[in-house]
């Protein structure tokens, strides 16, 4: 995976979707010069790439989850699922 900035990595899921969704919406609009429509895609791209780390995190730990017989919740070692 690409080296992200760490102002990115430290940013929530939904705080870095917000973000890419302002940027989207900046874009599409056109506007602008294109040095900043570039470094903008830029952190665009690399916000994206943070969004679905933190989906396949998440992904990963509603996988560990366990209901047990009687309805008991448990968490199994990533070693226990197959």
């Amino acid at each position: 995976m690409a080296e992200l900035p760490p102002d990115i990595v430290a940013l929530s899921f939904e705080d870095a979707l917000t973000e890419l969704d302002r940027i989207v919406r900046q874009l599409e609009e056109g506007r602008g010069k294109l040095d900043d429509a570039i470094t903008a895609y830029e952190r665009g791209a690399q916000l994206k790439i943070h969004c679905a780390a933190k989906l396949e995190e998440a992904r990963a730990r509603v996988d560990r989850i366990v209901l047990g017989p009687e309805g008991t919740v448990a968490v199994a070692a990533a070693e226990e699922i197959t």
